[in-house]
């Protein structure tokens, strides 16, 4: 897709047209010129553990389809599937000048590394245990970290996302109410906070990478200290306006 407006939608092969235009891209939103500073792409890796028997599983107290994380800043999270494996995953991936977006930035070798040691931290008894899948994906992260869903009555063009890791099932209300507004419908969610919500733009390059980038390194750094002195640092604060809180 190259670009879309009131009605249209231009790709390299020709356009599409609609009464209804609606931006769902989330994360490669930042791969579109228009609205390249509306989102910032933010990886979120994943591992996960070889099939393990029910006495590993007992001993940690995970009953299937537990979740589980904690209060760190740079986020993890984690599940015991439905065939006995554990799935986790985290932050920490790096931020790619001008907002890129590849394939291979799914992968990151020193990631998932530091997510294997991270899990083997919380439950040293999966210490002998192998990682046998790895893989990653890109997030849609708005500058004030909140999410929305617009539609606009006079231009036919809606838009959701910015998500940023909640989209499970924030998608799924999201498309609901969505579906509601195009409808014209006045419904329990058309009065959601998020409806109507507008985030403002990313900074431009290069302040959206020292941006981005510092706030990488400094929720890891942050992390560390806190753990060493069990006491919140002065670098979450700093980094707290880059990281929506």
């Amino acid at each position: 897709m190259l670009r879309y407006e009131a009605g249209l939608v231009t790709t390299s092969r020709g356009g599409v047209k609609g009464d209804v235009i609606i931006d769902a891209m989330e994360g490669y939103r930042s791969q579109l010129k228009q609205t390249r500073r509306h989102s910032l792409p933010l990886y979120s890796l994943m591992i996960a553990t070889e099939v393990m028997p029910d006495s590993v599983f007992d001993a940690i107290g995970l009953e299937h389809g537990m979740t589980f994380a904690d209060f760190r800043s740079l986020v993890i999270y984690g599940q015991r599937t439905a065939d006995n494996r554990i799935a986790f995953g985290g932050r920490g991936a790096p931020y790619h000048w001008g907002s890129r977006v590849k394939p291979e930035f799914d992968r990151v070798p020193r990631v998932f590394s530091a997510l294997h040691q991270t899990l083997v931290e919380l439950f040293p008894s999966l210490a002998p245990y192998a990682i046998t899948h790895n893989w990653g994906g890109v997030l849609g992260v708005p500058r004030d970290w909140h999410s929305s869903v617009t539609l606009d009555a006079t231009t036919g063009i809606g838009r959701a996302g910015g998500y940023v890791g909640d989209g499970v099932g924030l998608s799924h209300l999201a498309g609901l109410t969505l579906a509601d507004l195009v409808l014209g419908k006045t419904t329990s969610r058309t009065s959601l906070p998020l409806v109507g919500h507008q985030s403002p733009k990313w900074e431009p390059e290069p302040l959206r990478y020292v941006g981005a980038t510092a706030a990488i390194v400094g929720v890891a750094l942050a992390d560390r200290i806190e753990a060493r002195t069990g006491k919140p640092s002065l670098v979450s604060k700093l980094i707290a306006p880059l990281t929506g809180h």
